[in-house]
Formats: C-alpha cells, sequence, structure tokens
C-alpha cells in the first residue's frame, strides 16, 4: 500500500488548508483511509476518516466543524480542507488505510506539516 500525503505547510491561526493523500487505484477502492496527526511531544491522534460514499465523515472533536474531510474516486485522492486552523492543529499530518471498517489502521504514508502560527 502507498500513500502519498501533500499540501502542508505554514499558515496563520484562523487560516485554511487542504491536504491531499493519493493512492493506488486498488487501495482507494478496498482500503479504508484516513488521516491522522502527531503534534510534537504527543502521541499520534485520529483526525478524519470519510465515509465510504465520501459524503460525510468521521472527525474527532478537536475538529469538528472546522476540518471536512472527502474522497474523489476519480483521483484516487482523500481529501483534509482544514479551515479556522488554530496553533494547536501544528502537527505533521499523516494518511493511513486499513483493510475494513473495524479493522486498525496498519499502513502508514509519510507525513506532511502543517504549521499554524498564532
Amino acid at each position: 500500500v502507498q500513500l502519498q500525503a501533500s499540501g502542508g505547510g505554514l499558515v496563520q491561526a484562523g487560516g485554511s488548508l487542504r491536504l491531499s493523500c493519493a493512492a493506488s487505484a486498488h487501495t482507494f477502492r478496498n482500503f479504508v483511509m484516513g488521516w491522522f496527526r502527531q503534534a510534537p511531544g504527543k502521541e499520534r491522534e485520529f483526525v478524519a476518516q470519510p465515509s465510504r460514499s465520501g459524503t460525510s465523515g468521521y472527525y474527532a472533536d478537536s475538529v469538528k466543524g472546522r476540518f471536512t474531510v472527502s474522497r474523489d474516486g476519480a483521483k484516487n485522492t482523500v481529501y483534509l480542507q482544514m479551515n479556522r486552523l488554530k496553533p494547536e492543529d501544528t502537527a505533521v499530518y499523516y494518511c493511513a488505510s486499513k483493510t475494513s471498517i473495524t479493522s486498525p489502521y496498519d499502513s502508514w504514508g509519510q507525513g506532511t506539516l502543517v504549521t499554524v502560527s498564532s
């Protein structure tokens, strides 16, 4: 499983960024994909996961109402639109996949750094 995350950068508090995670067609069709993040000195935490249809998603409480996860079947890509960013959103963001809804995430892409300045 190969996952390629991109789109990180430096943004001021209140700003927006969109992260992308590109996968192979096989992975996109057959695996569940989601986003995690790891802030300095903290454990990695779940951020968001799109529903199978891509019309809704599951979110960590800390990002609900600010982040939107989506998937584009034509591009085999999962996106994370991040709005109203806060300094506490600063972290390395990872794209991950798993074989089913009930299984743990077990494949990880390289991270992309998001830095939110105050």
